[in-house]
């Protein structure tokens, strides 16, 4: 039965994949178990966090043993569908679109960047690191014939909403946003949007203000 994250705290959600990367990481150097104290100590969370996280999930370790390494890396693989690839697809190729079309997600199994769209694009295909590159015209025809599910949105913010709209319309159930513009979508499509210029300021802010 597959597992399901409903009615989880969005705070743990966002934390799913760091689990999994981080027991992976242990598996890979052949342990069979660990403790929420281990675990706390590589992630810099403290242990009530992640016993709190695991136990919306039901008795994922055992008292006095603590957790099964395997048993966890299979949980989160399973909750996180590692077994099944998610296509993307760029929508931008300008600085950003570019790093993401050569980094192409090297350390994840199930997610690969399969198009790109961009003015600088051809019909044939204009090909980074083996990515094709369409013109945004071939939008909708090239998105469905590459197999492509999440979109990362890189355009500038002039053309950010005009080509949201056309993503809404082709059926997307969420956009990764990177263009530095509020999106308006309807209620069933899930938008995360990441503000590099926000994150840098606040994480100035934190450094010239935390006490020493």
């Amino acid at each position: 039965m597959k597992a399901t994250t409903n009615n989880i705290p969005q705070a743990t959600t966002k934390r799913l994949p760091l689990y999994y990367r981080f027991i992976l990481s242990f598996a890979e150097a052949g342990q069979e178990r660990i403790s929420s104290k281990e675990l706390s100590e590589a992630m810099k969370i403290d242990s009530a966090t992640i016993r709190r996280d695991f136990s919306h999930f039901g008795a994922l370790g055992k008292k006095g043993y603590g957790y099964d390494v395997q048993y966890l890396l299979n949980f989160f693989r399973q909750i996180l569908d590692q077994d099944e690839r998610m296509n993307v697809a760029i929508i931008g190729v300008g600085n950003l679109g570019s790093a993401l079309l050569n980094y192409n997600f090297q350390k994840s199994h199930n997610m690969k960047i399969v198009v790109a769209f961009d003015t600088s694009g051809t019909p044939d295909g204009t090909f980074i690191n083996d990515i094709p590159v369409f013109p945004p015209d071939l939008l909708e025809e090239k998105f469905a014939e590459y197999g492509a599910e999440l979109p990362i949105l890189t355009v500038p913010a002039r053309s950010a909403q005009f080509m949201t709209d056309r993503l809404v319309k082709m059926g997307v159930k969420g956009i990764l946003n990177f263009s530095p513009v509020r999106l308006n979508v309807p209620d069933n499509i899930r938008v995360h949007t990441i503000d590099l210029t926000v994150e840098l300021q606040t994480l100035s802010y934190f450094i010239r203000n935390d006490n020493p």
